[in-house]
């Protein structure tokens, strides 16, 4: 029986299940040693708004009545100012933290003020996307090619906000006569690479989420 809980919220599908493919060693390491991690799908909606604005509020409601959780959110940066105003990944966070903040005190003024510990957030830098553009190794292997005739920062999460790591891996796809099905070319891309290599690439966003569970 796990003695810890951690509840990871993520945007949508194609984010959890690529989460629960790369990290799955973690997740089995942690497991081992009575620490539950799963991945969640943020409520119904936009997703980008109500991971923002929604999933807080689900992690005052469970941190008020389980001392044995921790809540994580992880959206996208992209696309910037929805939900609330943010225009990168510390007001994001910021923000998280203070709609967190507000649910608790509306719904128990006096709480312990350690329950905030138990609510953690980060971002994808722009999205989920970024790890992919991390692992080109892999990218290239899952679409047959041997070099991709578009460039990219090499610092994948330094890419422009309009032209956020998604739309270029879409353009790989296409350039090489393929269509881009998040929901599964995602994990299959991830699931050749080593999670500790990609947070080394990906050291604003990801590194800071995988170091995390890490340390718990």
């Amino acid at each position: 029986m796990s003695s810890l809980s951690v509840n990871v919220y993520v945007e949508g599908p194609s984010d959890k299940y690529a989460m629960e493919t790369l990290l799955s060693p973690l997740i089995q390491q942690k497991k081992q040693q009575g620490i539950a991690v799963e991945f969640f799908e943020s409520p119904s909606g936009d997703k980008k708004k109500t991971s923002l604005t929604k999933v807080p509020v689900k992690a005052a409601n469970t941190l008020l009545n389980r001392l044995d959780t921790y809540v994580v959110a992880v959206p996208d940066l992209y696309p910037m100012n929805r939900g609330f105003p943010h225009t990168n990944a510390g007001e994001l966070i910021a923000g998280m933290k203070a709609e967190f903040q507000k649910a608790l005190e509306r719904k128990a003024p006096d709480c312990d003020p350690r329950i905030a510990e138990r609510f953690r957030a980060f971002c994808f830098k722009h999205d989920l996307e970024a790890l992919l553009l991390a692992s080109e190794e892999a990218l290239r292997s899952h679409l047959g090619v041997s070099q991709f005739k578009q460039e990219w920062r090499q610092d994948v999460e330094e890419q422009d906000d309009k032209n956020p790591p998604k739309r270029i891996v879409e353009r790989l796809f296409q350039e090489c006569g393929k269509k881009y099905h998040d929901v599964v070319d995602a994990p299959l891309i991830l699931s050749k690479v080593r999670y500790e290599e990609v947070a080394a690439r990906c050291p604003q966003g990801f590194g800071p989420f995988v170091d995390f569970l890490q340390s718990l």
